[in-house]
Parts: structure tokens; sequence; C-alpha cells
């Protein structure tokens, strides 16, 4: 996933194929479990609630605690139709006002309240779990967006908590290498039309 030269402040990274880009989510595993087991999430899945989808294998570590987490406990691995997340992020707006992206506070805030998706940038993590200078996406789906998501973007789901486990226990071993070479293989994801939310655009403090 890392590259020798440090990437842009804000870029959104992900395994991709040509029509698929794969998120993360955990879960616990009433629902992750089911979730894997059929593709697709199950009725205790709450479509009219906001989910968060983050492309950043590490991040999603850094926030599950490595699938160890109380109501963490199950990572998903949930390939999205490219076009999807493209739909989201075109009828996205930032999760916090940032002066010279919009206009006023009030503008944002109308924004904020009549579209679909959230945008946040938080510091993207290393095998550590500790903070690097680059940000990474996670994206907040609700109302049309989580239900698109959960109904018409999915192609499929994977339970990756023995990957976790396995990464984790590498880390702790000290074998950094086999660590690395472990995690799913994140690039750059080219986007049709720059948008407020995306990196060129979206400063952060």
């Amino acid at each position: 996933m890392n590259t020798l030269s440090t990437p842009p402040r804000c870029e959104i990274r992900a395994r991709q194929t040509a029509t698929t880009v794969t998120v993360y989510q955990a879960y616990r595993p009433s629902i992750g479990l089911p979730a894997a087991r059929d593709g697709r999430f199950p009725a205790e899945w709450k479509r009219d609630r906001m989910t968060w989808i983050k492309p950043s294998f590490l991040w999603m570590m850094y926030r599950c605690g490595w699938g160890t987490k109380e109501g963490q406990e199950t990572v998903l691995a949930v390939e999205i139709a490219r076009s999807g997340l493209e739909w989201a992020l075109a009828n996205a707006e930032l999760s916090h006002y940032v002066r010279g992206v919009h206009p006023d506070q009030a503008t944002w805030k109308r924004n904020l309240r009549t579209t679909p998706a959230r945008v946040q940038w938080d510091p993207e993590r290393d095998l550590d779990l500790n903070p690097l200078p680059y940000r990474s996406l996670q994206l907040g789906l609700s109302g049309e967006a989580s239900r698109r998501y959960a109904d018409e973007w999915t192609v499929s789901i994977r339970d990756v908590t023995p990957l976790a486990h396995e990464v984790h226990a590498a880390v702790r071993a000290g074998e950094r290498e086999r660590a690395a070479a472990l995690l799913p293989v994140e690039t750059p994801l080219e986007l049709p039309a720059p948008r407020p939310v995306l990196p060129a655009e979206a400063p952060v403090a």
C-alpha cells in the first residue's frame, strides 16, 4: 500500500477494479457474519441510519482495534460498484465547515441537511496505527445513499477478520515486512470530475 513518495494530503486510495471499489466496515457478529455468509446485509442492518464506509484497511483497523473492540468484532470487506461510490461523492458534503470551500456556514449547513452523504478526511494510519501526515477518506451514507449502498451497489461481502488478526499478530511479533505484504493493495482512485468534497478542493485543519 505504501510508496516511496508521500501521497497527497487528501487522496482516496482503495483496493479497486475497473468496475468496483472495496470499502471496510466492522460490526458485531450478529450482523457481520450473516452479511458475509449471504453477500448482503441482514434485516437487522438499519437502512435508515447513517453508515460510514472506509476505503483504507489500516484506518479500519485503527477504528475497530484490529477487530477486538466491542461491537466491531467482525471486519467486512464490502466490494461495491464504482459507479455507486462516484454517485455518493457527487452527492456529498463535507462533514465540517471549511472557509474557502463553502461561501458561508449557512450554505454549508443547508447542504448538509439535504445531501445523503458526508465526507470526512482523517489521518491515515501506519502498521502501528499511528497517524500519518496525509489523510484518508471516511464516507458517511444516509437516506437514499445508505439504501442504495445496501440494496444496489454491493457486489460482494467478505469476512476479513482473520486477515485483520493475522496482520496484527505479525505486527506484534515484529514481522513488519510480512505484515505489510499481507495488506490489501490500495491505489489512488481516479474520479470523473472534481467536487468540493474531493482532495484538491478539501483543505483540512
